[in-house]
């Protein structure tokens, strides 16, 4: 089958093979999303080698039991050892010897198949199109902000970031209620933020610290750059919350002294439950389109990256069957 792999270099082969596991489901892969976290593994970060790729829509084709075979669907990422507390609990986010799709020892989704077990996979409504499902995943991770901290109508929320995960996070935070700003570097994406639901947008310069020095209740960052977390720090008021979504393959420049002298939250934040997105993408207006700058097939991936490490650019699509 075809696969976009990555083992020093990145490559589009022709005879990987079809990663059938024992016990799970074979999905034949429709479309999947490129992301930042991505882009970051070609540079270095996680050590992962194989297949990329976890933003995905798909049709299931083999499975135990067959009862979820013809099924279009989208799959929860971490595949826990299902034995240990937090899987038993049903949350192998953090299971110790997790794999997770296209990023840690298990092959992704940018390739005609995947595998997954089926416990992972969330069934995609008809009213839903294959590009809208594709945001379920990051969607999710969006949402999970508000499983870990409470926003409410009266909070003070800044999203330091325009780009593809802000845009949905602040999609999110519109759902609360909260007084909420933006704080990026493109005007294009800045308007889209501002579309979406943002209450006000913000250029980031020098000028934006004494601008807005400890403003806000909840800083949460997600520029994919190493210094939006200071940019976080410098707009949180103190006994704040600082919410951190991006990862880098470079290590991030913090200076711990803001976070003592001004007792502020630091909490790390990553996946959340798709069948939440899910319902949330049926039920709302969302146009994906608005937020989708580019659409190839599988066999131009290697310049859809590209493409998507431009920071003028918005979601890449890959369609792939």
């Amino acid at each position: 089958m075809k696969a976009l792999r990555f083992d020093d270099g990145l490559k589009l082969v022709h005879d990987a093979d079809v990663p059938r596991r024992e016990g799970e489901a074979l999905v034949q892969v429709i479309c999947a999303g490129i992301c930042n976290t991505d882009l970051e593994i070609v540079r270095g970060y996680g050590g992962f080698r194989g297949t990329l790729g976890h933003e995905f829509v798909g049709r299931v084709v083999e499975s135990p039991g067959e009862s979820i075979v013809g099924q279009r669907v989208v799959g929860e990422i971490n595949a826990g050892c299902g034995e240990c507390i937090l899987c038993t609990k049903g949350d192998p986010r953090h299971c110790a010897t997790r794999t997770v799709l296209g990023i840690k020892g298990r092959d992704g989704a940018f390739a005609e198949y995947l595998s997954l077990p089926v416990h992972n996979l969330v069934n995609v409504p008809d009213s839903l199109n294959d590009e809208a499902a594709v945001f379920a995943e990051p969607l999710a991770a969006a949402f999970n902000i508000l499983e870990q901290i409470d926003i409410l109508p009266s909070s003070r929320v800044v999203i330091v970031g325009d780009g593809k995960l802000a845009q949905l996070i602040v999609l999110v935070m519109t759902q609360t209620g909260c007084d909420l700003a933006v704080v990026g570097k493109h005007e294009k994406k800045l308007v889209l933020a501002q579309t979406l639901g943002a209450k006000s947008v913000l250029a980031d310069s020098p000028s934006l610290g004494s601008k807005y020095l400890g403003s806000f209740d909840v800083a949460i960052e997600a520029s994919g750059s190493p210094v939006g977390l200071g940019t976080a720090l410098k707009l949180v008021r103190p006994r704040g919350t600082v919410v951190l979504k991006s990862t880098h393959h470079d290590s991030t420049p913090l200076d711990t002294s803001a976070i003592v002298v001004n007792e502020l939250r630091l909490i790390g934040s990553r996946c959340g439950r798709l069948r939440q997105a899910i319902d949330f993408l049926t039920s709302s207006r969302l146009d994906p389109g608005q937020l989708i700058s580019e659409r190839l097939p599988l066999d131009r991936a290697l310049l859809a990256f590209e493409k998507a490490a431009d920071p003028n650019t918005m979601k890449v699509i890959l369609h792939i069957s």
